[in-house]
């Protein structure tokens, strides 16, 4: 992409040592290179702070409950209350410190002795990925930019589309043509210019990259863009933060492009850095059967081989992950594992996170849920581990999904006769 718009390039953020390559090794200044290089699309980088960049538990008790609150350990600089500096003032939306669930019901259902779940549906536009596009925003409109463009199959897109409308910047959002319905027209209502690509993922994701290039648009896609990675790992930083000692044994993360396992990962290494994580649990990976370049990468031992995007779960249908290392190296350093779950695996989960947690999860969302039951029944999980499911996404995001999952409605005339009926015929 054009040097006109690197995060960072016009206020030095001298919290952050170094972006070091995940590939080569190589070390950069920030805001000098998005991927090194030497590497090229291939040369993922990952933002390393100082030793000053730090915060203990008495800094974080009288602070608001958002993702802000993690400041210090943030690729952006905040403006001081009453400073009047526009561009370094988060947008007016509530952003993390999503809630966690204790899911008694569907821990006895998965046979483990306790499941939490964190409802990450909870964020502005109902995504875990607003954690991403709040840092966009912000570095965007911090190396003055006017534009900001990603590439999405609806999710980031629709987020990265809400947080341009709070805070005036233009966003242009490419999607593939199978993206949902109800999240393009999240696109459309926040006032984004939708470019709907007429192939796959793969393709408009490479089309996004080439445009950013072309035309100079800050790029938002977290897969290249190492500083929303960071927004992504808040999530392990509220995690760790939120459940201290009963921090469980395994987080279970439905893996795409690999940024977000990576992210919760980080997050997590970082607070026990800093003392405020007592233990590091294991990080179970959980990828679609239909598209599974990563799981299949791990378990060989090698480099990623492209491979296919047929699921359901369209937020997680990638079958070229850009971000496949971070992901990769995550899970090993956790002592984890990566497991495979069928469409039809992921529209029970659908099923039994609606009705045994009152939590309306999209496909994507659903299959870290999918991926424990498939430990369990493997043995990677006994009935006296603990677990976390990340849920990242609002069912809502894809109703003819939920609809398949659920079922539709019992037509009936308007008479008491045809109420019993149909009861009597739903019982049996």
């Amino acid at each position: 992409m054009s040097n006109r718009y690197l995060a960072g390039e016009d206020r030095p953020m001298t919290k952050i040592e170094e972006l070091k390559c995940v590939q080569c090794g190589r070390s950069y200044a920030p805001g000098t290179a998005m991927t090194c290089p030497a590497c090229g699309l291939e040369g993922i980088l990952e933002v390393r702070y100082g030793p000053e960049a730090r915060f203990s538990a008495a800094d974080l008790a009288g602070r608001p409950r958002d993702l802000w609150r993690y400041r210090e350990l943030l690729p952006v600089e905040l403006a001081a209350a009453g400073s009047g500096d526009a561009s370094r003032t988060p947008a007016e939306l509530q952003v993390g410190w999503t809630p966690v669930y204790d899911a008694r019901r569907l821990a006895e259902h998965l046979g483990i002795r306790r499941l939490w779940i964190k409802d990450d549906g909870r964020n502005p536009t109902a995504s875990f990925k607003d954690r991403a596009s709040a840092l966009a925003v912000m570095a965007a409109r911090q190396a003055g930019a006017h534009t900001v463009a990603c590439a999405s199959t609806g999710n980031a897109a629709s987020s990265l589309a809400g947080f341009a409308a709070a805070t005036g910047l233009e966003a242009i959002i490419f999607v593939p043509e199978r993206a949902p319905e109800p999240k393009v027209a999240q696109l459309t209502m926040f006032g984004a210019r939708v470019l709907k690509v007429q192939d796959n993922y793969d393709r408009t994701w490479d089309l996004c990259q080439q445009a950013c290039g072309e035309f100079g648009w800050y790029n938002r896609n977290a897969a290249v863009n190492p500083y929303l990675v960071e927004g992504k790992k808040t999530a392990g930083l509220e995690i760790a933060e939120q459940l201290g000692e009963d921090l469980p044994d395994w987080i279970a993360v439905s893996v795409g492009d690999g940024c977000t396992i990576a992210g919760v990962w980080k997050g997590l290494v970082e607070m026990h850095r800093l003392g405020l994580a007592p233990r590091l649990p294991r990080l179970l990976g959980v990828q679609a059967e239909g598209a599974r370049a990563v799981a299949d990468a791990f378990a060989r031992g090698e480099d990623l081989v492209v491979g296919g995007d047929d699921t359901m779960a369209d937020s997680i249908a990638v079958g070229h992950p850009r971000n496949w290392r971070r992901a990769v190296r995550a899970v090993r350093e956790s002592g984890g594992t990566f497991v495979c779950v069928s469409d039809a695996e992921i529209l029970d989960a659908m099923r039994q996170l609606a009705r045994k947690a009152a939590v309306f999860g999209e496909p994507a969302a659903a299959a870290s849920l999918a991926g424990l039951g498939r430990a369990v029944r493997d043995g990677i999980l006994s009935a006296r581990d603990t677990a976390l499911t990340l849920v990242t996404g609002n069912g809502l995001k894809d109703t003819k999904s939920a609809i398949a999952a659920a079922g539709g409605p019992t037509a009936i005339a308007p008479r008491i006769e045809a109420v019993a009926e149909a009861l009597a015929a739903l019982v049996s």
